[in-house]
């Protein structure tokens, strides 16, 4: 038999020192989960991740950003347990490269579309036509061809006849919190954003809620990342966002719950 070398016997007692010291750390302190979410989720997370972590022995760190960042960062390896994107097409960029658990994908909730203008304007729109108004001489967006909140806004505009004159108008940002920024500081006389977003800040009013037939399917899908090293944890958060618990502070927050399956945590 050969005798192992002594470079062997080192790495195998590196391995098996690793191997400890993980075990000691997992049984020491809080796992920690690696979520990378839509910027438009970012204040309801928050809330949510903390009520779970009250009764779990997990540490919850974010990621936000644009959902098309994020998906782009995860196609080049960013690692990560949990993907919450703000729209399907995202998420299936991530799907159509096999980087989703089997299974674990759900679609959790919606939102709506509103325009809005600065908290002190006086401008009042009764229907999205009115944005045609010389009035209105910025429309925020976020970017109508790569960010969910913009694509949705672009698909609407379009749906209603309007986006060929408005696209001239379009300010596009980089997600929607940038969006809703230009709008608050007055940089935009209106902008087109998440209904969820428009209700964290008094800096901007409500113009316009969009429910009419035209109005896009608002889609959150969230789901476990194949290469997660917590994916039981992440199926216990991800369910736990199913749960009527989770529910109260995504509707307290204006998202809609789409799939309320989880256990009654």
């Amino acid at each position: 038999m050969k005798k192992p070398s002594g470079v062997s016997i080192l790495f195998a007692v590196a391995l098996f020192l690793t191997g400890c010291a993980s075990s000691r750390d997992r049984s020491e302190g809080p796992v920690e989960l690696s979520v990378f979410a839509a910027a438009s989720l970012q204040d309801v997370l928050r809330p949510v991740a903390a009520q779970y972590e009250t009764s779990h022995q997990t540490k919850i760190v974010f990621n936000f950003a644009s959902s098309n960042t994020l998906a782009q960062q995860i196609l080049y390896g960013a690692r990560a347990d949990l993907f919450f994107s703000a729209d399907e097409i995202q998420m299936n960029l991530v799907a159509e490269e096999g980087l989703l658990k089997d299974n674990s994908r759900v679609d959790l909730l919606s939102n709506r579309l509103v325009i809005i203008a600065p908290a002190d304007s006086k401008t009042a729109v009764k229907e999205p036509r009115d944005l045609l108004d010389s009035r209105f001489r910025r429309l925020s967006l976020g970017d109508p061809q790569a960010v969910p909140v913009g694509v949705y806004a672009r698909k609407y505009l379009e749906a209603l006849g309007l986006w060929e004159e408005l696209k001239k108008r379009v300010v596009p940002a980089p997600n929607t919190r940038a969006a809703l920024a230009l709008v608050a500081s007055g940089a935009a006389e209106a902008g087109i954003v998440y209904q969820s977003d428009a209700l964290m800040t008094d800096k901007v009013k409500i113009l316009y809620q969009a429910t009419e037939p035209a109005a896009p399917r608002i889609c959150y899908p969230v789901a476990i990342l194949r290469s997660s090293t917590q994916s039981d944890e992440a199926q216990q958060v991800l369910e736990f966002c199913r749960t009527p618990a989770a529910a109260r502070i995504f509707e307290r927050y204006g998202f809609i719950l789409l799939d309320q399956g989880g256990t009654n945590e």
